[in-house]
């Protein structure tokens, strides 16, 4: 497959949240995270429709064991970075942990992201008990994309990174959860870890688009982690995610000819070297060099 026929243009209109919202029951949506430069161009150059800087750079990034310690300062960093690859898809940002615990918390922080960092929209983790957030975020002129199931920023309360809506009970609070976010003004929602038979139901039960990541193949769209298709994050791997490289492993293995190389004098080689015109040379040796004592 070549790659560069195949991606969009750069020239092509920019995706905005009304065009992802539009895709319901239409072509599936792709989704991918990025947290720099570099991996929002690659992103965008292949084409994917949305650019997520999620707040998993804690983990991926960062090296920290979950992603309850990124800061509002962090995200925006690497949202500003990754603004400058990203031409067509809609970039998103992430609402850090607790940064959008009160309506106005979230207006401010919303704020620093799409005017500093340059995202077109942000997302947020919960249901029901951040509606007002939602509403107000949307009324200012942001737009929302919301996050339901596994919720990696509630981890303490799920008691580790579990999948979600395993009973009927379950499943019904995460379909209520997923209306109450849709009715707020969110233009899409990510199911994360949740049975397939779940994310169906939610998928039928909202007219906005769903995003899976570990929710079966019937949503409306899906989300992986840039680090995780490229096989360049190996702490962990869950189960919803298809590694499409071993990138950590082909890196490894060239730093390790380069620093063999490196050892036996082979780099650099000529061709990576500087050389004096001839006419220099005899001058050049000529110099005498007095040792410091």
């Amino acid at each position: 497959m070549n790659t560069k026929q195949d991606a969009p243009s750069a020239q092509a209109r920019p995706v905005t949240a009304p065009d992802i919202r539009e895709r319901k029951n239409g072509e599936k949506i792709c989704c991918l995270t990025a947290y720099d430069y570099p991996s929002g161009l690659i992103a965008d150059r292949a084409g994917v429709d949305v650019v997520l800087v999620g707040d998993s750079l804690s983990m991926v990034v960062l090296g920290r064991e979950d992603t309850l310690s990124v800061t509002v300062d962090e995200m925006v960093h690497h949202t500003r970075a990754a603004a400058r690859g990203v031409k067509r898809a809609l970039l998103v940002a992430d609402m850090p942990f607790m940064s959008y615990a009160t309506v106005d918390r979230a207006l401010a922080t919303a704020a620093r992201l799409m005017g500093e960092g340059g995202a077109r929209a942000v997302k947020l983790e919960g249901g029901l008990p951040v509606v007002p957030q939602i509403e107000a975020l949307v009324a200012a002129g942001a737009p929302v994309m919301a996050h339901v199931g596994l919720t990696p920023q509630h981890v303490a309360k799920f008691g580790g990174f579990k999948a979600q809506g395993r009973s009927a009970d379950a499943a019904k609070a995460l379909i209520e959860d997923a209306q109450a976010v849709e009715a707020a003004g969110a233009f899409s929602v990510v199911i994360e870890a949740v049975p397939v038979e779940v994310a169906q139901l939610i998928t039928d039960a909202v007219d906005i688009p769903t995003i899976g990541i570990g929710a079966g193949n019937v949503t409306d769209g899906q989300i992986l982690v840039f680090h995780d298709v490229l096989g360049l994050f190996d702490r962990f791997t869950p189960k919803f995610v298809r590694r499409y490289a071993e990138l950590g492993e082909a890196s490894t293995d060239a730093i390790v000819r380069y620093r063999d190389d490196v050892r036996r004098t082979l780099f650099p080689a000529d061709k990576n070297t500087f050389f004096m015109p001839e006419d220099q040379v005899d001058q050049v040796r000529k110099i005498k060099i007095k040792k410091k004592k």
